[in-house]
């Protein structure tokens, strides 16, 4: 067990440099100027209309931001659901960190969300809380800090990311396979409790079923973790399917 711990751990140091130390950097278009993320009345939903535009937000760590992509900032998987809204849209704001744990995006990414007043959020957390062997019911506090915050203090439809089946990632060939696929469910299981406390702001995006696809030789990077250009484009349109069937008007 030790040793598996061990593995993970520096797996996640190598890949994705997930240490609770505050190091890295946001995107360029995270704002300057957040608010609080406190408790507060709920706030009714905005319907998103292709007429007035969609304001999109991303909340996510590594690969939000589009790590292993030949060109981050068009290749990521949020940048490709972004090219989607439709004409007369505002420009979508990407506040993913690389390396982020759950509960640094608390306070490093959910006030600046709040804060753009989006209608669509998307939020992908988890994988860096996998590999540092944060306990499931640590991880999921944290993620019901975000998207409770969220939908307290913005009128968003919010779409939540949950973890794809990992075992062929090249980069956890050392790992128990068996001990990884536990801790998966273990979290997915917490982000479909969530979800489900507020069913009409908060969808889930599966990203587990039917994840081979994900996983294969051509949709991972060099690095033997972070998705490909074609893995971004499978991401993004589990993202895109997700986003439609709840009535945001993407283009195809």
């Amino acid at each position: 067990m030790k040793g598996e711990l061990a593995v993970l751990i520096v797996i996640c140091a190598a890949f994705v440099g997930c240490s609770a130390a505050p190091a890295a950097q946001p995107s360029p278009t995270r704002p300057t100027s957040p608010s609080s993320a406190t408790a507060s009345p709920t706030i009714a939903p905005a319907t998103a209309t292709a007429s007035s535009g969609i304001k999109y937000v991303a909340i996510g760590a590594s690969d939000t931001v589009g790590v292993g992509a030949n060109d981050p900032t068009k290749g990521s998987w949020p940048a490709l659901v972004a090219a989607r809204l439709p004409a007369g849209s505002p420009p979508y704001t990407n506040l993913g960190v690389a390396g982020s744990l759950t509960g640094q995006a608390v306070s490093q990414q959910l006030p600046g969300a709040i804060a753009q007043r989006p209608n669509v959020i998307s939020v992908w957390l988890a994988v860096n809380d996998l590999n540092a062997t944060i306990e499931p019911a640590s991880f999921a506090d944290a993620l019901r800090q975000i998207v409770d915050g969220l939908v307290q203090k913005t009128s968003a439809t919010i779409f939540v990311g949950n973890v794809p089946d990992l075992r062929a990632v090249p980069v956890y060939a050392g790992v128990d396979k068996a001990r990884l696929l536990a801790g998966i469910q273990a979290y997915n299981d917490a982000i479909a409790a969530i979800a489900a406390r507020n069913p009409d702001r908060v969808k889930i995006v599966d990203l587990f079923t039917g994840s081979a696809a994900l996983v294969s030789t051509g949709t991972v990077s060099q690095d033997g973790f972070h998705p490909s250009d074609e893995g971004y484009q499978l991401i993004a349109d589990r993202f895109a399917s997700a986003m439609r069937a709840s009535g945001v008007p993407l283009r195809a």
